[in-house]
């Protein structure tokens, strides 16, 4: 198995949802590139791919078992979309070595649903976004119109291959968890995401409404999103989601809104 496989980090990662941080962290290993461009990206240092230290497969073994020896609860692979084939393969390596964490597979969902199949089996828990459920902010916020759509068929398959959630205590061993990030002004968005994965989804998962929406410095041309979610707006969608039928879920504070929460891609345990 050939291919470059570009790294911005890897260490224990405290900001995930708790039954995926826990109280070591996840052992999170950030890839460079992501298949999105989204305007407000709070990872784009690393989103366009230009920086990343190049690793090979046998290193990539190493370094989930050196996040292991930290004391991480689980292998956290964040935006791994383009690197399916090789990761694929370090972790059948990995696997074959003895390594038993739990795998995360952490992903915008803007996935093909064929190339999700090449992890089945190998993947415990995905940690998958929706974004959005009109086509139209799509298009406007991540140019990809098709969003909606791609990100439905994604998650099912994810869903197909976990099943329905399996804690052991307080951490998740196997499931779904579907983030959906609270934009400024797009209450009802956020209210018809919710609808939609109820919908598509049932309790079957767990959804994880986030407010943690960070004003970057490039955001030219979008007015609209040069500021922060308000606690009326994030509570406004909080209450929706529970009347709505809501069972599985997580909400967050409101001191989460900061860069500080932003992981610093310094290579660290590359």
């Amino acid at each position: 198995m050939s291919g470059e496989i570009r790294l911005a980090r890897a260490a224990l990662h405290m900001w995930e949802e708790p039954c995926i941080s826990g109280v070591n962290g996840s052992g999170a290993v950030f890839f460079s590139g992501c298949p999105l461009r989204c305007v407000y990206c709070q990872n784009h240092s690393i989103a366009l791919g230009n920086i990343g230290k190049a690793v090979t497969l046998d290193r990539l073994v190493d370094i989930f078992f050196e996040l292991k020896e930290k004391g991480a609860h689980n292998i956290n692979l964040v935006t791994p979309t383009h690197y399916v084939p090789q990761i694929a393969e370090a972790l059948l390596r990995a696997r074959n070595k003895g390594l038993e964490l739990p795998v995360v597979y952490n992903t915008s969902s803007y996935e093909n649903v064929e190339t999700l199949k090449l992890l089945d089996g190998l993947i415990d828990i995905y940690l998958p976004d929706f974004k959005y459920y009109s086509p139209e902010l799509a298009a406007r916020y991540s140019h990809a119109p098709d969003y909606p759509q791609v990100a439905t068929a994604a998650i099912h398959e994810m869903l197909r291959q976990t099943g329905k959630p399996v804690f052991e205590g307080d951490m998740m061993w196997r499931g779904v968890i579907v983030r959906h990030l609270v934009l400024p002004g797009h209450t009802k968005e956020s209210m018809a995401v919710v609808s939609h994965l109820l919908q598509e989804y049932g309790n079957d998962i767990y959804v994880s409404i986030m407010n943690q929406y960070t004003p970057m410095e490039s955001l030219e041309g979008y007015p609209e999103l040069k500021r922060r979610v308000t606690d009326r707006e994030y509570n406004k969608v909080i209450d929706f989601a529970l009347e709505a039928g809501l069972e599985n879920g997580f909400i967050q504070e409101g001191d989460t809104a900061k860069e500080s929460f932003i992981p610093d891609f310094s290579y660290e345990g590359v």
